[in-house]
């Protein structure tokens, strides 16, 4: 299907649908809810948010002036759309500069090769790090090698990142840009290479965090392009040893000061509860953060916005969590839970949206089990979306995740990320890449979903808590 058929196609199939009879959600917030779900496939302000986001502010890592930019626009955004109660609550984020990066070969074949430092990665000295190229598939290729074969070396860890629809190749390949540095550097190597965490076939470089250990060296990690790991590989095979050398003055500077930006539409009922949307302001420095996370921010401040707009306020408080730092560290999640851990409770469900702007394709959910048959009525109401019911074990965007292991049910709408991972964390990561009709369809799930669970005469149960992982 061609982008541009989408919301022809999807309104026909809504208008040829029957209106089924609610069990769980009443009727009159069914027929409401539709009324939204429709409303938003045609004309809305979705994606003149992200615009406004990523052409005004543009890049917006934690700490920099971008991310006091982006705190001070999502202020001004939520008062000028009517918002109540609009603040910033202070979060103390880190701050790291990428500096300069340049990475060769030197032999056997030289080549000068695209990449981007990982985010967190130490620099190096003026003359860089020099050393041989041990190629590792993962973090469990790594484990099987003796110190002896990796001290000295420069880490190069060569998996590929699959192209799959629910992201799964993504959540796998990413761990070793998360924890290969700081494995490596145990073993004694003296730098890191990752084939980008992306499936980009552009030559263009991913970036992301990585998390060093205490007490653990902290060596310069840098990600190369597909493209230019394919280079790697090709050297790597002739059986010569590969000499690289990287010089980067990337560095940490001391924390600042940031904020979760907040803003809700107020219940009718003040003792029904909350209902949090959630979305991170912050993005990489490579690109302008359209699809990670202009367009979640979008998301979630239309979908306040239209159900604002109704002659009847909702039940529940609807509250707008534009979180900080969720990119290198989760500090605004973090620092919500802290600040809002009394009235947890009071959270009767979270939805987040941090995907992109590919149309959603599956409902999925973390609710009591008992309280399934309103995720059963809210499947009904999505499915002239195109939308199909998934389980009942989802995670959470990484923003909801302290609150969802504490036991917040959690709705999960997600979307395709077959094309997310081409541009994620990259330079390319910009306007162009938002499709205004796919972004209506994701802001349709979530009206019509935010808007029966803030109507819902019942609630979704309250799960037990996790036992903390990573």
């Amino acid at each position: 299907m061609q982008p541009r058929s989408i919301v022809a196609t999807l309104m026909l199939s809504v208008w040829a649908l029957p209106v089924p009879a609610a069990n769980v959600v009443p009727e009159s917030v069914h027929n409401t809810a539709v009324r939204l779900r429709d409303q938003a496939l045609t004309n809305t302000a979705a994606y003149e948010i992200v615009a406004s986001l990523t052409m005004e502010v543009g890049p917006r890592s934690a700490g920099s002036e971008g991310d006091r930019a982006a705190v001070a626009w999502g202020l001004d955004s939520l008062r000028r759309f009517g918002f109540s109660n609009v603040r910033a609550e202070p979060v103390t984020v880190p701050h790291w500069e990428r500096g300069t990066l340049s990475a060769e070969v030197i032999q056997p074949f030289p080549q000068t090769l695209v990449a981007a430092s990982l985010g967190g990665s130490v620099g190096t000295s003026e003359t860089g790090v020099t050393a041989p190229l041990l190629a590792v598939t993962d973090l469990d290729d790594l484990a099987t090698r003796s110190d002896s074969e990796v001290r000295g070396n420069i880490v190069y860890f060569s998996q590929r990142t699959e192209r799959k629809r629910d992201g799964s190749g993504y959540a796998t390949a990413v761990l070793s840009r998360r924890d290969g540095p700081a494995e490596a550097a145990k073993r004694g190597a003296v730098g890191v290479v990752i084939r980008s965490t992306g499936t980009s076939t552009h030559r263009i470089a991913h970036t992301g965090m990585t998390k060093y250990q205490d007490g653990i060296a902290r060596i310069p990690a840098i990600a190369v392009s597909n493209a230019d790991a394919d280079i790697l590989d090709y050297q790597i095979a002739t059986g010569a040893p590969v000499i690289l050398n990287i010089i980067s003055t990337a560095r940490s500077l001391p924390m600042r000061r940031s904020a979760n930006v907040i803003g809700e539409i107020t219940g009718r009922d003040p003792d029904a509860g909350i209902v949090l949307l959630g979305a991170h302001l912050d993005s990489w420095d490579l690109g302008t953060g359209a699809l990670d996370d202009g367009a979640g921010v979008a998301i979630v401040i239309e979908t306040a916005r239209l159900i604002a707009a109704l002659p009847r306020k909702p039940r529940r408080t609807i509250r707008v969590v534009l979180f900080a730092n969720e990119e290198f560290g989760l500090s605004g999640a973090k620092a919500y839970l802290e600040t809002h851990r009394e009235e947890l409770k009071n959270h009767v469900v979270g939805l987040e949206a941090d995907s992109g702007s590919a149309e959603v394709w599956q409902l999925a959910s973390k609710v009591a089990p008992e309280d399934l048959a309103a995720i059963s009525d809210l499947a009904v109401l999505l499915e002239p979306l195109g939308i199909e019911r998934g389980d009942n074990e989802t995670g959470s965007g990484a923003d909801l995740e302290p609150m969802r292991k504490l036991g917040m049910p959690v709705i999960s709408l997600r979307q395709d990320a077959s094309e997310y991972f081409d541009v994620h964390h990259t330079l390319s990561d910009t306007l162009d890449k938002i499709d205004p009709e796919q972004l209506q369809q994701v802001l349709a799930a979530f009206v019509a979903a935010t808007y029966v669970a803030a109507e819902l005469p019942t609630d979704f149960g309250w799960l037990p808590e996790e036992e903390e992982t990573e």
